[in-house]
């Protein structure tokens, strides 16, 4: 519906319901026309006639191609949609944020380029600042190089705007507006003032623990600019979405199904409907152009098929960076050829309700526990699993420790650690903000442990306040109910036995070493797949569970299967592994030693 300059309207919506059957029919993902018609005109009008400067030069012409010429009708939607919702009456645009999620190769940081430029052209404010955050410096030349061809090989345009190559600034000669193009490893963020700002390669950005407050700072400049429009454009990650890449998503795709509605934000998001996703027709070359609207144009269609069969030949990661990068699937807990096999039925078996301790130990009738854990660089896990009382069914509750420097130390996965923080399942020790939760566990736990507060470690008293916690609930069996590594750091046992845990001498005691060979861990392997395939295990289905699942790399080992770290330093499996040590202990069909019904008081 096209809108009455200077009168705001919110009656628009920018939900896209039925965009598995328009996707899958090549039909336009922009849901309304623009809402001021005259304003998308001229703005096409503008982009249309830049010159894309990386295709090959037109002789007769005397020029290179025009996007009006070469682009395919997504572009012009995309484009449509963010110049036509200004309304030149109130100088207020009301529709300001969107998101383009896109296959590698479709011409992204072409299409970043003609946007920013178009809007420096029609942008009216003097001395307005319009800036392309880039996540690399590598990505910044993307943007800026295309943009920079389209001024100097345009004669018009080259009188009207003004290049400083080394500083990837384009000035507009009359009004003193300058788009810059930053890149945020290497560039200065703070104090920008920017009325348009486009963020490529968010995905990168998520990888960011500090990117949430550099995009505010970056994007604060709107609040007296109603003018102006924050652009996101971005492939999927070549691992699970994380930090801002990971709501920002969420978010736009709930605004599209009609879940959130916020007619000021709109996502044209090229992925695949989720039956295709489960029925693997990804892998399907005649379905590429599904994330692939370009196809045939910037994108080979033999060159995808011949890239999935080396992919595929490789398998494992190569595999995973294809599909993400080139068929824009989310990568998830399945999508790995080497993956833990029990990932195939995880998140179909995941309860909530399972993610309060308490709740949890009222639900079963015996309990227990299993550790695994390094070093000051790694993660603990500890994992609780008891068995239901009524339907027998094994329950899994999971959390995991980690000290504060690992965010130093593994910086790559920052971001993802700090969201499972926030989620409450990870606990960091080390400082006076993880010493304060660690004391809230003790307090909660037992009152032993709790009397000596700096003979252990932080962690280590947390994770015997949990078991005390198990004891005390009488779920506990008599022996063999806390499984560790036999070669677990000294420091927990010793705290374990300080609070009364007797060590086994292989027919009694609490504390029992679980030995992690591939042959000893085998069977709790094979024993989790197959309940968690039946049904008949459960778990909170907690980010970091599903992480850590998603990390796990089954090796074949002989006649038995293994589960190793899919790909060392980053990819974390120390609960899983607590998991499968809990499961070793659950197989002895323990009973429990308390004779009371546990209330979770």
């Amino acid at each position: 519906m096209a809108l009455v300059a200077g009168q705001l309207d919110l009656r628009w919506s920018t939900a896209c319901p039925d965009w598995r059957e328009r996707i899958v029919e090549r039909r336009s993902l922009v849901p309304f026309d623009p809402l001021f018609p005259d304003e998308a005109a001229a703005a096409l009008e503008v982009f249309k006639s830049l010159q894309i400067t990386d295709l090959p030069y037109d002789a007769d012409r005397g020029r290179f191609p025009t996007f009006g010429e070469v682009s395919e009708p997504f572009v012009f939607d995309f484009v449509s949609a963010i110049f036509g919702a200004y309304d030149p009456v109130s100088a207020r645009r009301h529709i300001n944020e969107f998101l383009l999620l896109i296959s590698k190769k479709n011409s992204k940081s072409t299409i970043a380029a003609g946007i920013m430029v178009t809007a420096l052209i029609r942008n009216w404010r003097h001395s307005a600042e319009l800036l392309v955050l880039a996540p690399t410096k590598e990505v910044a030349n993307n943007v800026f190089t295309p943009a920079m061809g389209m001024v100097r090989h345009d004669p018009e345009l080259a009188q009207l705007l003004h290049v400083v190559e080394h500083q990837r600034i384009i000035k507009h000669r009359v009004t003193s507006a300058e788009l810059k193009v930053v890149a945020a490893d290497t560039d200065i963020v703070s104090g920008k003032k920017a009325a348009f700002v486009l963020v490529e390669e968010l995905w990168l950005h998520g990888k960011n623990a500090a990117a949430d407050a550099m995009l505010m700072e970056a994007t604060g400049g709107l609040i007296s600019r109603p003018e102006g429009f924050v652009v996101y454009l971005s492939t999927h990650s070549d691992e699970p979405p994380q930090g801002v890449f990971k709501s920002k998503l969420q978010l736009f795709r709930e605004i599209r199904d009609g879940e959130v509605v916020d007619p000021r934000k709109f996502g044209m998001l090229y992925e695949f409907p989720e039956p295709m996703i489960e029925a693997e027709a990804y892998l399907v070359p005649e379905n590429f152009y599904v994330t692939n609207p370009n196809m045939g144009r910037s994108v080979d269609p033999q060159w995808l098929q011949e890239k999935l069969i080396e992919a595929q030949r490789d398998g494992g990661g190569a595999l995973q960076v294809f599909l993400a990068k080139h068929l824009n699937v989310e990568i998830g807990l399945r999508l790995r050829r080497d993956r833990w096999r029990g990932a195939d039925f995880w998140e179909k078996v995941g309860l909530k309700r399972l993610r309060d301790l308490d709740e949890f130990l009222s639900l079963v009738e015996v309990a227990v526990v299993g550790i695994d854990g390094g070093g000051l660089d790694d993660l603990t896990g500890v994992c609780v699993l008891g068995r239901h009382k009524r339907t027998k069914a094994w329950l899994y509750w999971n959390c995991a420790f980690a000290h504060r420097k690992v965010l130093k130390l593994r910086h790559d996965i920052a971001t993802t650690l700090l969201g499972f923080e926030q989620d409450g399942d990870l606990i960091f020790w080390g400082d006076a903000e993880a010493q304060a939760d660690v004391a809230t566990l003790l307090d909660e736990g037992s009152p032993e442990a709790a009397t000596d507060r700096t003979e252990f470690d932080e962690d280590i008293r947390a994770i015997v306040a949990i078991c005390a916690k198990v004891r005390e609930s009488g779920l506990l069996p008599e022996a063999h109910g806390i499984g560790v590594d036999p070669a677990a750091i000294g420091s927990l046992i010793d705290a374990l036995v300080d609070d009364g845990f007797s060590v086994s001498d292989g027919t009694k005691g609490m504390v029992t070493g679980v030995s992690q060979s591939t042959t000893n861990m085998f069977s709790a392997i094979n024993t989790m797949e197959r309940k968690l395939e039946a049904g008949t295990a459960a778990h909170g289905g907690t980010r970091l569970m599903a992480w850590c699942v998603g990390n796990a790399k089954a090796e074949l080992r002989g006649n038995a299967v293994h589960i190793t770290k899919a790909s060392a330093g980053k990819a974390k499996i120390d609960p899983l592994i607590a998991s499968f040590v809990a499961t070793k202990l659950m197989e002895r069909n323990p009973t429990a030693v308390g004779a009371f019904e546990y209330t979770g008081i």
